[in-house]
Parts: structure tokens; sequence; C-alpha cells
């Protein structure tokens, strides 16, 4: 029986877009994207993710790839990309506290950075709702990482067969399953979709997700 519905965080319930801070502080279109990709498309994020470099670490190997005029404008954008880069999904605040209401246990389990633990309630619909969240940076690995799902479980005292997992990366919910917990991908972005596949759980036991959907269900 499922008690507990774990999310990801970017593109599942906030938007992510990397490319909003580079919009704000840069006006040549060139220069955009080149700090784009430097700061947001780079191994050095990765790290960050993964809680193994701090930003003024990754800052200065950041800085390599680009013209020295630009270094001063990357490290804005690196110190300012959660006050612009993500947005909250307003459908899923209902979504959130239904299934709470259904008395489902909420949690989040995001590669993120650990500068997120200061400001996720900012932008996660529905923040009071969850009773635990997991960021990557916290415990140094990363989702499709088995360590990634092991350490939820043990964190939060979760049982994998309990649990179904939220995520819009393919290979996360892959993850998810090798570790014994069910999940969906909501790489379309389909609300409507999301919302049948949730509203199922519960009182659908023993089917699986796609005979519920199929069903109208």
């Amino acid at each position: 029986m499922i008690k507990n519905i774990v999310f990801d965080m970017g593109k599942v319930l906030v938007g992510y877009d990397g490319m909003r801070v580079c919009e704000h502080f840069i006006e040549n279109e060139h220069d955009r994207k080149r700090v784009h990709t430097a700061v947001f498309v780079s191994p050095e994020w990765v790290m960050m993710d993964m809680g193994l470099l701090r930003d003024e670490q990754a800052l200065q190997s950041i800085v390599t790839r680009l013209p020295e005029r630009l270094h001063e404008v990357a490290a804005t954008c690196l110190k300012e990309w959660h006050n612009y880069c993500m947005w909250t999904y307003p459908e899923m605040e209902p979504v959130v506290r239904g299934l709470k209401e259904r008395g489902f246990g909420i949690y989040l389990c995001s590669n993120a950075a650990i500068r997120l633990l200061d400001c996720y309630k900012e932008v996660i619909p529905a923040a009071d709702c969850f009773d635990g969240l997991l960021f990557s940076a916290d415990v140094k690995c990363m989702k499709p990482q088995k360590e990634m799902y092991e350490h939820l479980f043990a964190r939060f005292h979760l049982k994998p067969e309990e649990c179904f997992f939220i995520d819009d990366v393919p290979v996360n919910i892959e993850g998810a399953r090798a570790c014994g917990m069910d999940g969906y991908c909501f790489c379309d972005g389909d609300f409507g979709k999301l919302k049948a596949v949730l509203e199922a759980l519960g009182k659908n036991k023993g089917r699986s997700e796609e005979e519920c959907v199929k069903d109208g269900e």
C-alpha cells in the first residue's frame, strides 16, 4: 500500500530556467548564452548540487571559461540565480494539499544545491505540508544513484514499497524502481494525467498506474 508521495522539485513542483537570471542582468544575447553555459551547463553546477563545491570555489573555475569583462556578471548570476530561475507551479498547491488531506506522507527528493534549504519555502507550493526534504548537496550524491534513495528511506524511516515518486527525468524513476520505490515520470508537464495517477493511489491497490489511467480512474 502506498503511504507516502515523494516529489522532485524542479519541473515538478516548480518551474526552472537558468536563463532567467542571465536575461535579467545581461543585455547582450550572445553574452547571456556564454554566461548561461558557463554557469548552469557546467561540471561545477553538478558538483554544487552534489555538495562537493561551494559557490566561491565553483566561480573560480567557471570564470576561466569567460572573458574578464563577464567575470563580474557571472558572479552575480551565480549569487542571485535562486531569486530569478525558479517559480511556483500554482497547479501543484491543491494537488499536494489534497494528498496531505488524504493522509499521505509528503516528501521532497531533489538534486539541488544546499542554499535551497534556506529558501525552498518561498517557491515550493504547500511547503507546510511536507514531512521531510532531502537535497542532494546535503548527502553528497545525486539521483539516480541508489545512495540518494537510500538516504531518503533511512533519514525519514520510509519503506520503499510504501512510497511513490514523482520526477520529470525517466532515469530517476528507473533508479527509484531499482530501489523498490515505484513512480511516475512527469516529463510531459500534463497536470491532468498526474492528478489521475495520484487520485488512483489508495483506491486502486494492486493495479498499475497505467491500468488506472486507462480506465479513467
